[in-house]
């Protein structure tokens, strides 16, 4: 498949593509979440490890598009330090805000980070006693 045209992506799009941030697995993650999309295929999986509440790193796997790994690429640096009552308020928007942008078209891909993040946080609060994940 040839390239796609990246004219029509913001500069930290394409830096997060060409250069992704915590790109890989997560060994001692302890919350992971994964979203696809059915009609693209793009598929991410989502790896934080969670500490006192907060989220202490962050890495994720993506298959896609140029946009679908830089929003996974920017959601592990979003993430980072982040609180997980603060995360859990993130939404598809805030992601496509921190890239930059996305095209139309390509919107779909910020829900990728916005359903992985969720995943990830509900994986992490039913294993995790109530008195520990705040």
């Amino acid at each position: 498949m040839p390239d796609e045209d990246l004219r029509a992506y913001s500069e930290i799009v394409i830096d997060h593509f060409r250069h992704p941030r915590n790109a890989g697995v997560l060994v001692d993650a302890n919350a992971v979440g994964e979203d696809r999309n059915p009609v693209c295929g793009d598929h991410m999986r989502l790896m934080l490890r969670i500490d006192g509440g907060a989220i202490a790193e962050a890495r994720f796997q993506t298959r896609g598009c140029p946009a679908a790994i830089a929003t996974s690429s920017m959601a592990t640096v979003v993430l980072t330090g982040m609180t997980i009552d603060d995360a859990a308020q993130l939404k598809r928007q805030d992601f496509v805000d921190a890239v930059g942008g996305l095209p139309k078209a390509k919107i779909h891909c910020s829900v990728l980070a916005a359903a992985a993040l969720k995943k990830a946080l509900a994986h992490y609060r039913a294993q995790t006693p109530a008195s520990q994940s705040a």
